[in-house]
């Protein structure tokens, strides 16, 4: 069984850091790309950085959130620098993961870390 793990969120101030991290784990035979989602209350899930064949962002996030990882070492980190209370959110790893045994990449989800950004 094939899981993502995310940890790292917490509640910070306007201005301040955080850095999450995630790591797949189980009966993996590869990882293709490795992406962080956020889901805010009453509005829809949107991805906020992807690490796969090239890395890109939001606009929201450009020059704020850095994402780094080894798709070979299941890991996936978002460093988020200068955060807005606008980033208050869920945030959710992503990954297309070819599991042991199965036929093609698919999609996995972790359970998401909450981020609150606040006076």
């Amino acid at each position: 069984q094939v899981q993502l793990v995310e940890s790292g969120g917490g509640l910070v101030q306007p201005g301040e850091s955080l850095r999450l991290s995630c790591a797949a784990s189980g009966a993996i035979f590869s990882v293709s790309a490795m992406a962080w989602y956020r889901q805010a209350p009453g509005k829809q899930r949107e991805l906020v950085a992807e690490n796969g064949l090239k890395v890109s962002y939001a606009e929201s996030v450009k020059g704020r959130f850095t994402i780094s990882g080894d798709n070979a070492k299941r890991t996936v980190y978002l460093q988020m620098d200068s955060l807005k209370p606008e980033d208050t959110a869920v945030y959710i790893c992503n990954a297309r993961i070819w599991p042991e045994g199965g036929k093609s990449f698919t999609p996995y989800w972790g359970r998401g870390t909450p981020v609150t950004v606040s006076p």
